[in-house]
């Protein structure tokens, strides 16, 4: 049996969204472009109905992704603040030596995009923080090598 996967409430939501975008919008959509496609005749040719084709693939692997993952995921309960590193908490890190200071939002796999911040807690960076507190010094093995982090705020 596989890791059980976790999604903040936030998160679930937004996959929720995108679901019944795929379900009520790019698929009657794609299906109207296949229809006019199939409409134009001989299909082996058929620029407009193999791209259709594609795009219906795609669609349909991701709405049964998607269905999977909020089927059985486990919504995070954030029950307030934390004094310890936990799924759903916010942490403001700072590189040691550094004058910068990160903010990451530790999230399930499922939702984890670095850009916004959020990360995963399987991530190196995610996994070394768990269970650590603010003040903490963590040490986290990186492809580019250790790196330590300390510890600012948790949220």
């Amino acid at each position: 049996m596989s890791e059980p996967m976790y999604l903040t409430a936030e998160g679930r939501a937004e996959l929720q969204q995108e679901l019944d975008n795929l379900i009520n919008v790019r698929r009657p959509d794609l299906a109207i472009k296949l229809k006019e496609a199939v409409a134009e005749g001989d299909l082996k040719e058929n620029a407009n109905y193999h791209d259709a084709k594609e795009q219906q693939a795609f669609i349909e692997g991701r709405i049964q992704y998607l269905e999977n993952i909020l089927r059985s995921a486990q919504t995070i309960v954030n029950d307030g603040p934390s004094d310890e590193v936990r799924l759903g908490s916010q942490v403001t890190i700072r590189e040691d030596g550094g004058d910068d200071d990160e903010v990451y939002t530790i999230v399930g796999a499922a939702e984890a995009n670095p850009r916004e911040g959020k990360i995963s807690h399987e991530s190196p960076i995610g996994a070394s923080l768990l269970g650590h507190k603010k003040g903490e010094n963590v040490k986290v093995q990186t492809p580019a090598g250790e790196i330590i982090f300390k510890i600012k705020k948790i949220k």
